[in-house]
């Protein structure tokens, strides 16, 4: 890999300027084209909002010629990251949303390619959570993040073909959007994130936690980190345990982060997920 010094798509001085801001943008970053349409970038920090953190991004063009975005579920089982990536054929898979770990199937409704395999479950009094509020949507194979809020039906009513409901929202027209207090929410994690920028890139994101090399993100923080990346809507995807980032060809396995899983540090311990993010040839998916 090629290691140099870059400045990401939205400069980081548009925003009130902070240290972690400044150390953000001043950041080294070791940079992989994996295609014409793709780049995968790390980055570890001694010190990112007071802690050691570990960033991988992978950033393409919304709606790319060569490559298909989409979902994909193993219905009620349960699969590791990297080998929906191999089945599929993939470039990059990224885990999805969240999911029952002890019967499988995702708890957030799924639609791939027209056909709803998983809704999302309500709590007793018909009520969404607050991560249940927003959804990823692909349609012609541009990527969107949509809120529909507490409203009982929404996901089901969208159009697009392809949909994936998760959060919390973090960013809507470049505004963070609410977060409510709560640990899942103030306390730091390992976290998945996809956003769409404000010039039209898709970056798909994790940070790894629950160790000495990486602390992980609270959802606040996770939040700016998305804004000095230029992004105009952000969401946040299942994370924790499940936080996996497959890139085909890389290293041992594909899975170029830390899964915490992996007590010691290793790429090699993936949590099996109920769904994923994929990127892929359109002659594969055509094929």
């Amino acid at each position: 890999m090629i290691r140099y010094l870059i400045v990401l798509f939205f400069p980081v001085f548009t925003f009130a300027q902070s240290p972690d801001s400044l150390r953000f943008s001043q950041a080294r970053w070791d940079d992989k084209k994996l295609n014409a349409d793709v780049v995968w970038r790390e980055s570890r920090f001694d010190t990112l909002f007071g802690a050691k953190q570990n960033i991988n991004l992978v950033i393409f063009r919304n709606k790319p010629r060569r490559m298909q975005i989409a979902f994909a579920s193993a219905g009620d089982s349960l699969r590791k990251t990297s080998w929906f990536g191999q089945k599929h054929g993939a470039t990059v898979a990224l885990n999805g949303t969240f999911f029952d770990v002890k019967k499988g199937g995702s708890v957030d409704l799924i639609r791939v390619d027209g056909q709803t395999l998983d809704t999302t479950l309500l709590d007793k009094t018909g009520k969404r959570a607050e991560h249940r509020q927003a959804a990823i949507t692909i349609h012609r194979n541009r990527l969107n993040i949509v809120y529909g809020g507490t409203a009982p039906r929404w996901d089901q009513e969208l159009r697009a073909p392809n949909v994936m409901v998760t959060g919390p929202l973090l960013l809507l027209d470049g505004k963070p959007h609410p977060l409510l207090k709560n640990p899942f929410n103030d306390n730091r994690h390992p976290r998945s994130c996809a956003c769409v920028t404000h010039d039209r890139r898709v970056i798909w994101l994790t940070a790894d936690g629950r160790h000495a090399n990486a602390a992980g993100l609270s959802l606040p923080e996770l939040t700016r980190l998305m804004q000095w990346l230029g992004c105009r809507d952000a969401i946040n995807l299942d994370g924790g345990g499940s936080t996996t980032l497959w890139l085909a060809g890389q290293g041992e396995n594909g899975v170029v982060n830390y899964p915490s899983d992996g007590r010691n540090w290793v790429r090699t311990v993936e949590r099996p997920v109920s769904n994923v993010l994929l990127l892929r040839s359109k002659r594969f998916a055509d094929g």
